[in-house]
């Protein structure tokens, strides 16, 4: 999986561990980050519970905002395969305070 298409260096990090199921990618995030998933508020650290290491991204097909939104086909476990977008959102400290996901359209 090609990510060099990925421009903001903290989201390519963040992403890197995401797609090797590697729990520092918790490190990336504030220690309770707001998170919305198809626009509905859920608990970061329990969705990723379930989802580091069950999925990934496929594909990048577009990358916006500076490298922080991201537009890909994502498997996403027993969901299946969908295309998705993920907005990462950094605060002053460099950590992501927010994370949208949610299928593009």
């Amino acid at each position: 999986m090609d990510l060099s298409k990925i421009t903001n260096s903290t989201v390519k990090s963040a992403v890197e561990a995401l797609q090797s199921g590697d729990k520092s990618w918790y490190s990336f995030f504030t220690e309770n980050p707001t998170m919305t998933d198809d626009g509905n508020k859920v608990d970061f650290k329990s969705f990723f519970s379930k989802a580091l290491g069950e999925e990934k991204f496929l594909t990048i097909d577009k990358v916006e905002n500076d490298g922080k939104d991201i537009t890909e086909n994502f498997k996403a476990g027993s969901w299946g395969t969908f295309k998705v977008f993920f907005k990462f959102h950094l605060n002053t400290d460099g950590k992501f305070d927010r994370l949208d996901i949610g299928q593009a359209h």
